[in-house]
């Protein structure tokens, strides 16, 4: 077994507690997904958020999701000129084995954040 990191990023509709509670849920369980992880393989999650989103603590989604034995955080964003507004980062530790490749998920108007990962 070896400990993984795993990025991704979404962006809300607004700051409003559905729209930051939505735009979480659907990164999580897209990145859970992805990667085939189970809680068993889940050891943290540390979330960033934009200034400007601040009605809802993106870490509320995931324990809406049923994951309730995972370390979690919540942080703002340094607050760069220019920066992707209404963002959501999360960074999720996992332990899987030695051969995994993680499968980073960037949604919404947060692709234009890794635009080497989407060839469209």
């Amino acid at each position: 077994m070896k400990t993984f990191a795993i990025r991704g990023a979404t962006t809300a509709v607004a700051n409003s507690e559905q729209a930051i509670l939505i735009a979480t849920k659907e990164m999580i369980t897209e990145l859970i997904n992805t990667n085939g992880i189970n809680n068993e393989d889940l050891i943290s999650m540390f979330f960033t958020t934009t200034r400007d989103l601040n009605a809802a603590f993106p870490a509320r989604a995931v324990r809406e999701l049923g994951i309730t034995n995972v370390a979690l955080m919540c942080a703002h964003e340094m607050n760069v000129v220019g920066s992707l507004p209404k963002c959501i980062r999360v960074m999720v530790h996992v332990n899987k084995q030695n051969d995994f490749i993680p499968n980073y998920v960037y949604l919404g108007e947060a692709k234009t954040l890794r635009p080497d990962l989407f060839s469209e």
